[in-house]
Parts: C-alpha cells; structure tokens; sequence
C-alpha cells in the first residue's frame, strides 16, 4: 500500500524525519518497501496561462503558445501538445531549469520559430508514468506561483508491505493509529460530522442474506453537477496513492476507502431500477462489470440487485449498467460490511483482483459503514453540490461479529517476550492502541475496539504490546543445548553421496512439482491414479506424481526447446500410490538422458546417448551400495518404454527399479525430438549397504582363459555370468564378456560370446592343470544349462 507522508502527517505528526518515520513504522510490523521523493528537482518550474495560441507555420502538429508567469514580458514556447488551449493554467519549465529526468533545458529553434521554455505534462516533472499531453492545472492557479509549492511538493509516497492479520491498517487512519500508539503523538479525531438531510428521498434497501451482508449503509443525494470536476488536492492524493482520477464520485469513494479503510460505490440512482436486494446469486445469472466484462455468477456469491437482475458484485466490482457518468445528477452511495467467510477467495475464483477485494478479504471494521457515507457525502456536497437524503443504515447486529473480552497474564506476558514490562508500561500501550482494559490481580481484562477485529486471543495482546514496547528493547537471549552426535550408519548409501555421484556423470539435479498433468502421468504409468486434486492450482498440476518421469521429461523438453542439445537430469523426490483413504508414499531416485553421450570435442566422434550408456550412470549407483553379483537385469514390459530397450532391475531378487528408452509414441505429448533414456529406483532398496567386511587381497597371480561357445541368441549375457560365477567357485573369480558375434559362419538364432575367465585362488600359485579343470567345469555348465557348443 502507498501513503503520502503529507496525508499521513495530518492525521498524526511525529516528531521524526522521513527515513525515521519509515523506520518506525518497520519496527511496527509494517515493513517499508521503500521511500519514494516527489517534486524535488522542481526549482525554476512555474505555474504559467496560456494566453494565445496560434498555428505553427512550418509544422501541423505544433503550435505557438504566449505565456505569462504573472511579470510585465510574456514568453513565446513552441507547443506540440494536442490538449493546449487558451486561457490553460499548465506548468512551465524555462531556459536553465533542469527537470527531474536530468533534461537541462536551453532556449532552441524548433521548425524556424524560438521556443524559451517549454509547457510540461505529469511524466517531464516525474509525477506520473502516462500522460494525455502537458498538465491541465485548476483556474485559481496564480501564474508565476512556483509549481512545487502549488503542489505542496515535495512529498514522500511511502510503500508499505502489510501483513495479511492488519486489514485495519490498509488505510491512512489505520497506520496513523499505529504510529500515535508508538511515537505518543496527537492523532486526528476519527469522528466525522454528519451530514443534515435536506430532502426525504431514499432508495429502498433489503438484504436477504444478512450473514454475508450484518450492515449496509446508503445515501441518496439528489440533484450534483455533473460538470463538477475533482479538485487537484483529491487528485493529487489519489495519484500518489497509485490511483487516478476518473470522477468525482469515484474519486469520492477511492479517497474515502484509502483515508478510513472502508470500500465504498457510488450508483448512478437514475440507472437503479426500483430498489437494491442482497442476496446469493443463483445458477445461470451473469451481471456486466465496470471492467468491460461479462461474468457467469457461481452460485453462492453475493450479488447486489435491482429490480432488473444483477448490478454488482458484492465486495468485489460494482456493474457496468448502474455506473456513473458525465450525466449522472443522482448518486446512491453504498458502503456495507461484507463477511469475510463469504469474501475469501471469490475474487480469486472470478479471476478478479480489486483493492475492494483484498479489504473485504483481510477484513474491515463492522462498526464504519455509517461514519464512511457521511464523509463521502460532505465531500460530493462540497465539490458537485446537491442535496442530501436520510442515511439509513441496515444491520444485522446478530450477524455481526462479537466482541469479548480476552485475558492477558502478566506472568505469560512475561515468558514468551522473555523480558518483564512494567505493570504500568503494559496499561499505557493498551490505552495508546485504544485497548480498553481493566487490571485485575493476575494481569489485565482486554477489550478491543471494532477496527482491530485481528485481536482475538492472548497472544495477539502480547503481540501488541512487543511492537509497541519494541522488538529492539527485547534482549536476545543465546540459546545452549547440549548437542548429541548421532551414530553414523553403514546399512545405507545417504541420498547426497548417490547425487554426488550422478553429478559426477555430468548429470543435474532438479526439483520438479509433486502435482503433475493427468495425461503425463497416465502416459507414464498406464492407467490413471485415484490421487486427484480438488482444487488443482491449474490442470497441468490436477494428480499427485506416480512417477518422477513426467516432471523429468516436461524439465528436459524446456531445456531441449532453449537449444540445450544435452540433457542430464535427476531428482530425488517421493512418488504417491494407492488411494485417498491409504497414500502410499515411496521414495524415489530418477534420471534422465537424452542428446550426444559426451561433450562436443575434437578427440571423440558425436555419437548419440543409447542404452548401455545410462546402464553405466546405474550400475555407478548400484555399486554403491553392494557387489556386482547382488544385482541382475531383466528385460521389461512397461508402457512408457520402447520394448527391447527396457529393463527391471533386481536385488537379491527384489524389484528395486527399472530404466529404458521413452516409447516414441510419447515423444510428441512431451514436446521431444530425439531419443530419451530414463532410469528410476526405489531408493529405499538400491541404497540399503551392508557393513563392510574386510577380506585379504591374494599375493598370487591371476591366470586367464578366453573361450568362445555358441549360445542360443535369447539366451543373456547376465545368465552366462551366472552360470559362470558358479562352474568353479573357488577358481573363477571374475567373468568377462568381451565379443558377441552372429553373422557368417554361426548358424541362424544363435550367436558366439567370447568371455574371459579371470582365476586366482588366495593360498597358491594356480597351475594349468588347475586353470583346465576350470575351463573345462566352465564349459560343461554352459552346455548342461542352455546347450552352449565350445566354438573351434
């Protein structure tokens, strides 16, 4: 929220400077965004008339105008602004001044004709980031005053950051208050004078729904002019404030909204047919906004009506078809207390954000509905004139919000401050915030005001009395623990040694969105999860994740779509199963590869990522956490992979994972072009370790006999070593698999596989005859299990 330090000044004026001010009020809890300074390099700037204006002879779109600055010789500027008239009050920077966007302005020819200054609009003078030509100042501007004084410049716009519990400081009032209860300086009397009816008429107001609606306040007033224009001290405060000004009324109802916190609107009475109605809107009902817009109402919203339909939505935007204009000569103003159970979110769900809005949403006081009117209409009575009608206030004081009393413990007060504040310090700050309290023997009976309707509890009492007292008075405190070192464990891989890893291979790690598009993920598991969001942020994040993939895969298309050719990501993250009754949660390891396998070089030929590739990056974590022999791979069916490059991965047997390529069906939902390999594991079981056990090295040499058997080509390389390992157990210490060949010279279905055989034994020196017999075991259990032939 901005505030002019001005405004703010004339309801309490602090002893402080500017910064000292905007300090304060960050102590306070109202952290200050930042400090803006308006109209401080305006020194030289006049208010100047325009006292003729004549054709450029060289250039249509110019004019020359004569200006006076009050003394004896006028001065001729050169014009190119379209909104220049005679008789104009504007602004007028001459030769020497410089403005505040650094331009030093010097007398120059333009078109032939000499310009000695120039006519300015809002954006030349930094008051304003659009403009519609050269500032149209009021017709009691005095021609020479200097503008900045005119302006009452400089100012400061002070941009505060509110916390969502202070809805009763989104206004002048409201941290006017704040600042009286810290600094002890007078604040302005609240109290505003009523307005005398001088004509009976009223506009008949029902509300149908008083729970969503306890109080609604209006006022007719009849007969305004509606060539009345905002004066430019209204104007000034609404633009500093980040409004502008649109008319009188609206104006009217933006100024009174940011001074006391309560949202106003003004109808055009003559456009109201027959009365206004609160109530629920109904299926199928739509209302045209102020905005241009045409909405559906859901039902349960709050609508103002008339006898027409729809005219407003409550709290939120008044409608397009009772709106003020230029001919408006009747006005009903509105202002009501909407409950906030009825306005949370419901802009939200119109796609709608208003400062009304966000108000109602944070909560406004129940009790200013009559006090707002009656500023409103002195106001319009004192720019537009008209005659005033009765205010009538409608309440439910049922559906109002009650008040009750809250105990504040001087002992509770005390522990969770960590400091003691004098009895007679804690009584003073509840009086300053207008808190009214009685001591009793324990601590004191509080009652809050309506306008602090966030005091509910005795810790929003404590609250108060720290920001008050101040959070730079309370001391701090360091806290000492005893500090426990926990035992390291050796049964499992911690999850950052596996991603250090996996960086080390030249992978990413990521963090995708838990909630996935529905599409994805039934693409990726097959069939769809019963984890569906209610309410969804949007429907690309409707489900809860079965798998890592789908956000793995819409990261790398992202990246892929920015000319990033080689991807390499992983993350570690949880997968959700099951139903809503019983969520299963499992924790996952996922990655994904995709583009040339290396790093564009001149040593190595580009060659793109293929299967046995990313088998490496797994089998680098599987060996962290076991021997190679735990671990087997088996050929796999799943819907989101290519058949014949696909894999289940086992431990011991047990499913822990499986990788693969992406099936090229699902190229295109994903927004890829080339080849992806992807690879998830339960992380759970992949990095369960067992505690080392500590085996001597053998100091006797290693003998090596290659052999080549022809093997039926389904047959896998994984069961060969199998086979293998178990021929001679005390012998065989490692099997190789070096060559596999099928083409000329090996009958159709099958194929040769070359393997070496590495033996060691830990005692002795293995002889031939030891390295025969091991040979010769080898190739009888290859042929007793799948009928190998020794090839010659």
């Amino acid at each position: 929220m901005k505030i002019a330090e001005s405004w703010l000044r004339e309801w309490v004026n602090p002893g402080l400077d500017t910064e000292a001010l905007g300090h304060q009020l960050t102590m306070l809890g109202h952290e200050v965004d930042g400090i803006e300074y308006e109209g401080t390099a305006l020194d030289g700037v006049q208010v100047a008339e325009v006292l003729d204006v004549r054709p450029h002879p060289d250039a249509d779109r110019l004019r020359i105008c004569t200006v006076s600055t009050g003394a004896a010789e006028t001065i001729e500027v050169v014009c190119g602004a379209p909104n220049v008239y005679k008789g104009m009050k504007s602004a007028l920077a001459t030769p020497g001044v410089t403005l505040p966007n650094g331009v030093k302005l010097r007398k120059s020819k333009i078109r032939g004709v000499v310009s000695n200054g120039m006519l300015c609009s809002a954006i030349e003078l930094g008051l304003g980031e659009e403009a519609d030509g050269i500032l149209d100042l009021p017709a009691d501007a005095a021609a020479g005053t200097p503008f900045a004084a005119y302006l009452e410049l400089p100012d400061a716009v002070i941009d505060i950051d509110l916390t969502p519990n202070r809805g009763d400081c989104f206004s002048v009032l409201g941290i006017a208050r704040d600042v009286a209860a810290l600094t002890g300086a007078v604040l302005k009397n609240s109290d505003v004078e009523p307005v005398a009816a001088t004509i009976e008429s009223i506009l008949p107001v029902a509300v149908a729904d008083p729970a969503g609606c306890p109080a609604f306040a209006g006022r007719l007033v009849r007969g305004i002019d509606p060539g009345a224009v905002t004066p430019l001290w209204m104007v000034e405060r609404l633009r500093r404030s980040g409004f502008r000004a649109i008319h009188p009324v609206v104006d009217i109802t933006n100024f009174v909204m940011l001074e006391l916190g309560q949202p106003m609107h003004g109808y055009d009475a003559a456009l109201v047919q027959g009365g206004l109605l609160v109530r629920l809107a109904v299926a199928g009902e739509s209302v045209d906004l102020l905005d241009g817009k045409t909405v559906s109402l859901q039902p349960g919203t709050l609508v103002v009506t008339d006898d027409s339909g729809p005219v407003g939505l409550a709290g939120i935007m008044g409608g397009a078809g009772t709106a003020v204009s230029d001919q408006t000569v009747d006005v009903f103003f509105e202002a009501a207390f909407w409950s906030q159970d009825f306005m949370a979110g419901r802009a939200r769900s119109y796609s709608l954000h208003t400062d009304a809005s966000l108000r109602f949403e944070r909560g406004v006081d129940p009790d200013g509905q009559a006090r707002a009117v009656e500023r409103a209409t002195g106001l319009l009575l004192e720019i537009a004139g008209g005659n005033a009608g009765p205010l009538v206030l409608t309440e439910s004081l049922d559906e109002k919000p009650k008040r009750a009393a809250i105990v504040l413990r001087e002992e509770q007060l005390a522990k969770l401050l960590g400091v003691t504040v004098d009895a007679a310090d804690v009584s003073d700050i509840l009086d300053r915030l207008g808190l009214a309290n009685t001591r009793t023997d324990s601590g004191w009976e509080v009652l809050a005001p309506s306008h602090r309707f966030d005091i509910v509890r005795e810790v929003d009492l404590i609250e108060e009395v720290a920001r008050i007292y101040g959070y730079d008075r309370i001391p701090e405190h360091s806290q000492v623990v005893a500090s426990r070192l926990l035992p390291v464990t050796e049964t499992s891989v911690d999850s950052e040694l596996a991603a250090a890893t996996l960086v080390s291979r030249d992978y990413t790690e990521v963090i995708t969105y838990s909630f996935v598009d529905a599409d994805d993920d039934r693409a990726i598991n097959g069939s769809s999860t019963e984890l569906v969001l209610d309410n969804p942020i949007s429907s690309e994040m409707s489900v809860m994740r079965s798998s890592l993939w789908s956000g793995l895969l819409r990261a790398a298309a992202g990246n892929l779509a920015r000319q990033q050719d080689r991807v390499r990501f992983f993350e570690i993250g949880k997968s959700f199963h099951g139903s809503l009754q019983q969520t299963d949660e499992r924790l996952r390891l996922g990655g994904l590869a995709c583009g040339p396998a290396f790093p564009e070089q001149w040593g190595i030929k580009s060659q793109p990522i293929d299967f046995f590739d990313i088998k490496s990056d797994v089998q680098a974590l599987l060996r962290l956490a076991g021997t190679a022999s735990e671990f087997s791979f088996a050929p796999l069916v799943h819907p989101a992979l290519q058949p014949g490059q696909a894999a289940e991965i086992f431990r011991n047997g047990d499913a822990i994972g499986v990788m693969g390529k992406l099936h090229p069906r699902h190229n295109k939902q994903f927004g890829l072009k080339s080849a992806v390999y992807l690879f998830e594991l339960d992380a759970d079981k992949t990095l369960a370790a067992k505690v080392p056990i500590a085996k001597s090295v053998s100091r006797f040499p290693t003998i090596r006999r290659d052999i080549a058997v022809l093997v039926q080509e389904s047959v896998t390389a994984e069961q060969l070593s199998v086979a293998l390992a178990d021929a001679a157990p005390g012998l065989i210490q490692t099997v190789r698999i070096f060559d596999i060949y099928q083409g000329a010279g090996v009958e159709a279905g099958l194929k040769s596989v070359a393997i070496g055989l590495i033996l060691q034994e830990t005692s002795r020196t293995l002889t031939d005859q030891d390295a025969d017999a091991a040979q010769a075991a080898a190739v009888q259990k290859l042929h007793q299990e799948f009928a190998a032939v020794l090839r010659d």
